[in-house]
């Protein structure tokens, strides 16, 4: 099965300094990994997004801001956050990434994986945050509900998506579903955290302690992330795929292995076809682990990962708090 690989040679010249975490070398971790994979990969160029697109997630005056920021040189947008000449157009065309996907899988089989930076799902509507200029995974869930598509968002980044949470807090048609280490940057993601509105029930937060053991996240992912998809019964799934809740990341405090993510996405694809499946690059700060994760993402998707036995239990701390995410849950899912 084809693997969509969408990357651009900006995403390596949007420079940070020394030491930063979030490095160029990233991409090229992912992309040697795949490349060299068994997986039949056909690289396709990240384009420019459309303004008009990008303005549906975030405010004209920000996407100014930051254009005119880049242009007169750069500098820090935050204590994290940083961008050179060259991240416009890295950014503007990892904003353009997921639609290059979509468009390579509506009308053919395979996945797609798209490597990109600067990452994007805590960019939010008028600010960018936590390494994030645009929200790559928001723009392309967008686009997707311009096409009439009902579009789940799966985030296993270590750290919660606010920005991907907020552009569609209020929206009945798209569903946000977050595993994320908490209390953690940026802070938000607590069980309460449910939508507004239309959109109440639609943000699924499941916040799990420091030190959470694989077993007790994965069994966290089976038994309250998992029936909610399953539930909303998506025509797309969009995986804010970042590697940074591997036990070997050096920003993360969680435990899962590079083989877990083939659980993960081997579950999601039995809710959408794979060439229904699009994931994005979002966090990880070990080089392997990145190239290992995003390989064993993709084996899951296309069927290449066998018999997966789910943990039944959930312990500790972890299982209180996943506890108290059943009963705010309850209310608007059917959760066992």
């Amino acid at each position: 099965m084809t693997v969509h690989l969408i990357t651009n040679e900006y995403s390596l010249k949007h420079i940070v300094p020394p030491g930063h975490p979030e490095r160029w070398q990233r991409v090229a971790a992912v992309t040697d990994a795949i490349r060299n994979s068994t997986h039949d990969v056909v690289e396709l160029e990240a384009p420019q997004v459309a303004i008009a697109l990008l303005e549906t997630i975030h405010d004209r005056a920000y996407i100014d801001r930051i254009h005119a920021f880049c242009e007169s040189g750069g500098g820090a947008l935050d204590a994290d956050t940083y961008a050179v000449p060259d991240s416009w157009n890295a950014a503007i065309h990892a904003a353009g990434a997921g639609q290059a996907a979509v468009d390579a899988l509506r009308n053919g089989s395979g996945t797609a994986f798209v490597a990109v930076r600067p990452p994007g799902h805590h960019a939010e509507r008028h600010q960018a945050m936590g390494f994030c200029l645009f929200n790559n995974v928001a723009i392309t869930a967008s686009y997707l509900k311009q096409m009439g598509e009902k579009v789940a968002i799966v985030d296993w980044d270590v750290h919660h998506g606010n920005g991907t949470q907020h552009s569609f807090y209020n929206d009945p048609d798209v569903l946000y579903v977050s595993l994320h280490e908490f209390p953690f940057y940026p802070g938000t993601g607590w069980v309460d955290e449910l939508g507004n509105g239309r959109g109440l029930g639609m943000s699924v937060n499941i916040p799990l302690p420091s030190g959470t053991a694989a077993a007790s996240y994965l069994a966290a992912f089976d038994q309250l992330a998992m029936p909610v998809l399953r539930q909303f019964d998506p025509s797309w799934i969009l995986v804010s795929s970042g590697y940074d809740a591997h036990r070997d990341d050096p920003l993360g405090g969680l435990n899962l292995e590079s083989h877990h993510y083939g659980w993960m996405s081997k579950a999601l694809g039995s809710v959408v076809p794979a060439n229904r499946i699009v994931s994005f690059l979002e966090g990880g700060y070990d080089l392997p682990a990145l190239g290992e994760g995003a390989v064993s993402t993709l084996d899951g998707i296309v069927g290449r990962v066998g018999e997966v036995t789910w943990p039944d239990a959930i312990v500790g701390s972890a299982g209180k708090i996943t506890s108290m995410t059943r009963d705010s849950l309850a209310p608007h899912w059917n959760i066992r």
